[in-house]
């Protein structure tokens, strides 16, 4: 499932051929995603000016100029993929319809915006711009990764006196939004951390540096486009490339990067998910 850096690619991909413009026309093709669509989704969104284009941890959140937000998932295989935009910013022309377009935008300009899902995990739903904070998939998450609120006293005072491996810490949304097996995997592997030390045998400092780390992981995964390991697409379909710079994540058995160290990359199941990391260099 795409997580915090891919939601954040595509936001940027989409925002210059989104904010400020109408949408033209609204398709919806079938009554569903993992949820029902919103009734009359297609008439509420045609017409409507996009005023911003932002995100709140995994979801897209498009304000739009009749005080309503349309909030996106791309659950595990969604995709929203511009073509035909007239200033040459994407170059694709529009493909023939395929079979799991489920939503298109086409928005005043020319250019067209088409959620595509196979699996249909995606969502997407219309909530009232004021107060979309509120909203149930929006309301328990926890700060940004990348904002102020999301301090070294912050996470220290979060999760220092926890008796859940540091792994399960960091992936809880309400701690903190966005994070996901990927990338809390890398950071760990920065931060020396074994993904399965409880997070109260860790200390402060070690915590605390964290924060940082993090944010570095991250920054440096939305600058490569995010990473693609099966289905996930940039807005203008490429690929992302920061999995060719992972240093523990899905790298079972290959030599740890670590200058010196010797050791193989190691892999546990935890709480049914996969976590990568080196026994040697985090403890």
């Amino acid at each position: 499932m795409p997580e915090l850096p891919e939601v954040e690619t595509v936001r940027r991909g989409l925002a210059p051929v989104m904010e400020g413009e109408t949408i033209a026309r609204a398709t919806v093709n079938r009554p569903d995603l993992r949820w029902p669509f919103p009734p009359d989704m297609a008439a509420r969104l045609t017409g409507q000016r996009v005023l911003a284009l932002r995100r709140r941890s995994k979801y897209i959140l498009a304000d739009l100029s009749g005080g309503e937000t349309l909030l996106v998932h791309l659950g595990m295989t969604g995709r929203m993929l511009v073509s035909g935009d007239p200033l040459g910013r994407f170059v694709h022309d529009h493909p023939a319809a395929e079979k799991h377009d489920h939503v298109v935008l086409d928005m005043a300009s020319g250019t067209r915006i088409t959620f595509n899902d196979p699996r249909r995990f995606g969502a997407m739903d219309l909530l009232p711009t004021a107060g979309a904070e509120a909203h149930k998939l929006l309301a328990a998450i926890g700060p940004e990764p990348l904002g102020n609120v999301f301090s070294q006293p912050y996470l220290v005072a979060a999760i220092k006196h926890r008796n859940t491996p540091i792994k399960a810490a960091l992936l809880d949304q309400k701690v903190v939004a966005g994070l996901g097996n990927i990338y809390v995997c890398e950071a760990l592997y920065r931060a020396g951390i074994s993904p399965a030390r409880s997070c109260s045998r860790i200390s402060t400092e070690r915590i605390a540096a964290l924060v940082p780390i993090i944010r570095t992981v991250l920054e440096e995964a939305i600058a490569a486009g995010g990473s693609s390991l099966r289905d996930f697409r940039r807005a203008d379909g490429e690929l992302g490339y920061f999995q060719h710079s992972f240093d523990v994540y899905g790298r079972e058995g290959q030599p740890c990067r670590t200058p010196g160290c010797g050791e193989t990359i190691r892999r546990i199941v935890q709480s049914g998910r996969s976590s990568f990391y080196c026994p040697q260099c985090q403890r």
